[in-house]
């Protein structure tokens, strides 16, 4: 077994004598940043303009009945849907599409008047801020518009 592990040492040695050669890697040229002139906004993406609705749309889902029911919310009332009480106090829309989506400030709120969920909503992305209930899903579809 000594002879064994002897051998292997004198094996590696000479692969642990070799030197590493690395070739000089040039160090990379950093050009100068050019003089910008004008706004400091040139170049950075602004959101598009939004307009303010009268209300939202919003589709709830009863998990445990497999009911789905539209509910149009006025901006500063709250309707019912099963236990929650929903309420909409702004939506918003792209002033250029105004079908494309929708952003809507949504407060839900239990049966003990708890607070569930108090938050903006997006219409293209429901998951992004969701309610987490275990019986009731809610999201916004679109603004009520005129």
């Amino acid at each position: 077994m000594k002879r064994l592990l002897l051998l292997a040492t004198l094996l590696a040695a000479p692969l642990a004598a070799q030197e590493l050669t690395q070739t000089p890697v040039p160090e990379a040229q950093v050009p100068e940043a050019p003089y910008v002139t004008g706004s400091p906004t040139v170049g950075v993406q602004t959101a598009p303009a939004a307009d303010d609705a009268k209300g939202a749309v919003l589709r709830g889902l009863d998990k445990m009945a497999g009911a789905t029911k539209d509910l149009d919310v006025a901006d500063g009332q709250s309707v019912g849907f099963g236990d929650l009480k929903i309420a909409v106090s702004d939506c918003r829309f792209p002033k250029d599409n105004p079908s494309s989506d929708a952003w809507a400030h949504v407060t839900v709120a239990g049966p003990s008047g708890a607070p569930l969920f108090d938050g903006w909503m997006v219409a293209s992305s429901p998951a992004l801020s969701a309610l987490d209930h275990p019986r009731y899903d809610v999201w916004v579809i679109r603004c009520m518009s005129s």
